[in-house]
């Protein structure tokens, strides 16, 4: 695994800020050339093939993103200074998701010169899956192909997430009438939004997901108001809606439409909830390998894949977007021998 910590170290050293990681990219692909490795791009996405492609055998992604978050505010250490210390190595984006990113690579390569695999790979390092960026896996899922099964690379402990919430954003806005604040006059909008978010505070959606839980709705911006002395007539909020399986984010939204007084504006509707099937080979061949499955609150890459797929990876995903981020070198290397115990007894056809 030292190459591949080395590629980390290299990876941690560039900000790759989502919409800009092109030095990200870049050393990506400049590995692949070192490697003598032949590799497709669009804009910061690289993708390669395993060498011994055969048409005619399923095809399984192995996806991990290259962009990170902004360093968090607590930030003690330089977070651009990949640095090792008693088998820790600290540094933006080590966790989420470098570590997955060089350890599923590292699997790739593994079986890419194997001649008589069950299954073609692809793997893809994506940009953009901070934001949900348009310009991310979304973008290249077309040229890639047909895909039987994706493993997704984010820190999960080397445990499984086979469902994972979907995201919603709503903007809001409660409309009133503006008056003097000394005097009985207006309608004011704060009041009218403050009794919409009680309502979203206190609504319990019917159908709760035997793997993901109930759909969670939370408050997270609120804005209103010029001066002291007007009474606001429009108060406006954000609502961050998590979904399960039984609530496309459409129907999530209609249902709170109709909840609240509020005029309710969703910013998308792509990132539904996905999930594989418990008997599907791939969960049941990690459950033979003894690891733990469960459902994801967090939204990741998943959320625009339109195939099964699963999340697993090294790392903890408590750790990801915090100050003095970091990931455990023993981490990434048992998730590299999981990896391989994975793809190594599996049969899609």
């Amino acid at each position: 695994m030292e190459v591949y910590i080395n590629l980390l170290k290299s990876l941690i050293s560039v900000s790759s800020l989502s919409r800009n990681e092109e030095d990200a990219a870049r050393i990506i692909r400049d590995f692949f050339t070192d490697s003598k490795l032949r590799y497709d791009s669009k804009v910061n996405n690289t993708w390669v093939k395993n060498r011994f492609w055969k048409d005619g055998l399923p095809v399984i992604l192995l996806n991990s993103h290259i962009d990170t978050v902004k360093p968090a505010s607590g930030y003690t250490r330089n977070p651009f200074s990949p640095d090792v210390e008693n088998g820790i190595l600290y540094g933006l984006g080590s966790n989420d998701a470098g570590g997955p990113l060089v350890t599923l690579l590292a699997v790739f390569m593994h079986f890419y010169p194997v001649e008589n695999l069950p299954f073609n790979l692809i793997y893809a390092a994506s940009a953009e899956e901070e934001i949900s960026g348009i310009n991310g896996l979304a973008s290249i899922l077309d040229e890639l192909g047909p895909i039987d099964l994706a493993i997704v690379g984010e820190p999960t402990k080397m445990q499984m997430a086979i469902a994972e919430k979907g995201l919603m954003v709503l903007d809001c806005t409660a409309h009133g009438k503006s008056g003097h604040a000394a005097r009985e006059e207006g309608e004011n909008a704060i009041y009218k939004a403050i009794a919409d978010i009680e309502k979203i505070r206190n609504y319990r959606f019917e159908k709760t997901s035997d793997i993901l839980g109930p759909v969670k709705m939370s408050v997270t911006l609120i804005n209103a108001g010029t001066q002291h002395n007007v009474v606001p007539d429009s108060c406006s909020f954000v609502v961050d809606v998590r979904t399960n399986e039984h609530y496309s984010n459409q129907l999530a939204c209609e249902i709170i439409s109709e909840l609240i007084e509020s005029d309710v504006a969703p910013r998308s509707f792509r990132l539904n909830s996905s999930g594989i099937p418990v008997d599907h080979p791939i969960v049941q061949r990690g459950i033979s390998l003894g690891l733990n499955y469960y459902g994801s609150p967090t939204t990741s890459d998943q959320a625009v894949i339109p195939y099964p797929s699963i999340k697993i990876g090294p790392g903890d995903s408590a750790r990801s977007h915090t100050a003095d981020e970091y990931i455990l070198i023993s981490e990434m290397e048992e998730g590299f021998r999981i990896y391989v115990d994975l793809l190594s007894g599996l049969q899609l056809s």
